[in-house]
């Protein structure tokens, strides 16, 4: 029940974080062995899942900002090497004019690092294609392709810093199909009004199953004084 609140309290926490994926708790029952029923069974916690469903489009206007339309991911490449994946497209440039993610990872392209050249606008096609446009005018010029995959869903897992990677520490391949829109950000696919709904019946659950062990431990020893003889 811990876990399922703090789940919940850390989903309402990001409603507004873009390109936010909810998360979702699994639980199974284990037999308890030993003595007593073959019946007896235990409940534990079995790992954190996430709702991959499309969140909001909201259009910002920013040349910097993308949206995938439908399943998919941008690819970020990892300090230590390897990639991770995002749906977050609220990107910027660095002094270098490397195009990076508001946290600092590098965008990954198809063929590598995408690097705009300076004094230059990013124009992103469907695909994934980046082209510089001239801020004073002149012919757009193509930079590259960011890399957009898609894999099974079932393949995918939610690190702690939000990122996604592939379960078999591999990276994905990319995939053609993958479409984005720029001057969108994704919102978050939490519903709020749901998630606060959720927090506080988990609490009250809570507090329910607290109470019925302290009767139950009241009762248990109302019974123990009971069966003690005089003298």
């Amino acid at each position: 029940m811990e876990l399922q609140q703090a789940t919940t309290a850390n989903n309402l926490a990001n409603v507004h974080t873009a390109g936010f994926k909810a998360e979702l708790n699994a639980f199974r029952a284990l037999p308890v062995v030993g003595d007593g029923a073959p019946t007896r069974t235990y409940q534990v916690d079995n790992t954190v899942g996430h709702d991959l469903s499309q969140g909001p489009l909201q259009v910002t206007g920013n040349n910097f900002d993308f949206a995938i339309a439908g399943p998919g991911f941008f690819a970020v490449e990892l300090p230590g090497g390897g990639e991770a994946y995002t749906r977050d497209g609220g990107f910027l440039l660095d002094s270098t004019g490397i195009l990076r993610t508001r946290s600092g990872m590098v965008i990954a392209g198809e063929g590598g690092q995408l690097q705009m050249p300076e004094g230059t606008l990013p124009d992103l096609r469907q695909d994934g294609t980046l082209f510089a446009v001239p801020a004073n005018g002149g012919a757009p010029q193509e930079i590259g392709k960011l890399k957009l995959v898609n894999p099974p869903a079932a393949e995918v897992y939610k690190g702690e810093d939000g990122l996604f990677r592939l379960s078999s520490g591999q990276d994905a391949d990319t995939d053609a199909t993958v479409k984005v829109r720029a001057g969108y950000l994704e919102g978050s696919n939490v519903n709020p009004m749901e998630a606060m709904v959720k927090l506080i019946e988990q609490s009250r659950s809570f507090e329910h199953q607290i109470r019925t062990i302290k009767e139950g431990k009241s009762n248990d020893e109302s019974g123990a004084s009971m069966m003690r003889l005089p003298g």
